[in-house]
């Protein structure tokens, strides 16, 4: 008896002593930016600059042509040549913003994940890796080491904050092992095109608001259209009405592919596509009907 006593005395504290010495996550608290691809850079500038408001500057990252600024500067998306101009795949990468960079790799290669040895110092006062996700989209983490928000960019943006991207997923259960379990990323909601299925997932950040979508039950091989659809990013707005008034004040008009409507998650939105099909959503904060097929299971963004 004593014997036994004395060895589980012992398995408990060789536990103790494992949980202590394992790394803790640093925080994720949401998306820093999103980088896609783009054959007609000239084009895709009059988009986000004259329709949408925002402002352009310098890139940060190697590879990038543009760079708009959204979130008086806290959140941009970037554009860049493709590496292949036939690929129907846009979508470069999306970075999550963490507090500590060294301690994401840490965590993450104690994970038995591959990861850099070392995070890499970022143009504009940062630190950021690269990895790949279960299906191969290309993930970064910044650590953001100044962040000056600039302010008066523009007059009228047509949004200051970036509320999710998504991609196509054909596995969920791998990506939510990595995204849930390891990542710490919860359901938000998820609702599809007819309520015995889920064609999206939306997986919030653990430590904010903003969330990444898994778009579902595509083919095999999408057309570019069809990637640009589910390969997206969204900009929030407070207003549906007010924000579809300002980008008819730019000289945009609703068409059969452009317009506004309630999503089935009972928020109102508004997708304009970029000269590479690439969706731009436009997507109030908060919803005005009761949602599809599951409740919303976190907190709503809001306006910064």
């Amino acid at each position: 008896m004593k014997r036994t006593l004395t060895l589980f005395c012992i398995l408990i504290s060789v536990v103790a002593v494992a949980q202590q010495s394992a790394p803790v996550r640093p925080k994720i608290t949401g998306i820093d930016h999103v980088a896609f691809y783009t054959t007609t850079i000239d084009a895709s500038r009059k988009l986000y600059m004259n329709t949408l408001g925002l402002v352009s500057t310098e890139p940060l990252e190697s590879g990038q042509t543009e760079r708009f600024l959204v979130n008086m500067g806290a959140q941009w998306s970037g554009y860049g040549p493709p590496p292949d101009p036939l690929s129907a795949n846009r979508l470069d990468h999306i970075a999550f913003r963490t507090d500590d960079c060294e301690a994401m790799s840490i965590y993450l290669s104690h994970q038995g994940l591959k990861v850099p040895d070392s995070c890499s110092d970022v143009k504009g006062g940062g630190r950021s890796f690269r990895l790949k996700d279960p299906e191969g989209h290309s993930i970064e983490f910044m650590e953001r080491l100044r962040l000056d928000r600039i302010q008066g960019l523009t007059c009228c943006p047509i949004s200051r904050r970036l509320i999710h991207a998504g991609f196509i997923v054909r596995d969920r259960a791998a990506e939510d092992h990595f995204y849930k379990d390891i990542l710490g990323f919860h359901l938000y909601w998820q609702g599809g095109m007819q309520n015995d299925r889920f064609d999206w997932v939306a997986m919030q950040v653990p430590d904010g608001t903003d969330w990444l979508e898994y778009m579902l039950n595509q083919p095999t091989n999408p057309d570019l259209r069809l990637s640009g659809v589910m390969n997206h990013i969204s900009l929030g707005v407070k207003d549906m009405k007010a924000a579809q008034a300002k980008i008819e004040a730019h000289g945009w008009k609703p068409n059969d592919r452009e317009h506004a409507q309630m999503g089935k998650d009972g928020k109102w939105q508004l997708n304009i596509y970029d000269p590479d099909q690439t969706r731009i959503e436009l997507m109030e904060f908060t919803p005005k009907e009761k949602p599809c097929c599951s409740e919303f299971q976190g907190p709503h963004p809001t306006k910064p």
